[in-house]
């Protein structure tokens, strides 16, 4: 692991050290895992933000069909067994 130093407000690190004890972990972890969390949501943002330009870019389909997506997809044939 890299070791990183930073300066922060003393509201900050007065929580933080009230969590690491509560919690009998060390500052370190508990930092950690703030950051993981932050860095899951932000990537989740993302997956959403590089198929946000696809919503709605189909030609040709139903204005309602998040409402009547089975009726959408029996009229279109899907999930019936094909002759082979």
């Amino acid at each position: 692991m890299k070791t990183l130093t930073v300066r922060l407000p003393a509201a900050l690190v007065a929580d933080l050290e009230s969590e690491s004890r509560e919690r009998q972990r060390s500052k370190s972890d508990i930092v950690r895992e703030r950051l993981s969390l932050v860095a899951r949501s932000r990537l989740r943002a993302a997956s959403a933000d590089t198929i946000a330009d696809l919503v709605g870019s189909v030609a040709g389909l139903s204005s309602d069909l998040s409402g009547r997506k089975k009726v959408y997809l029996k009229k279109t044939g899907y999930g019936r067994k094909r002759a082979r």
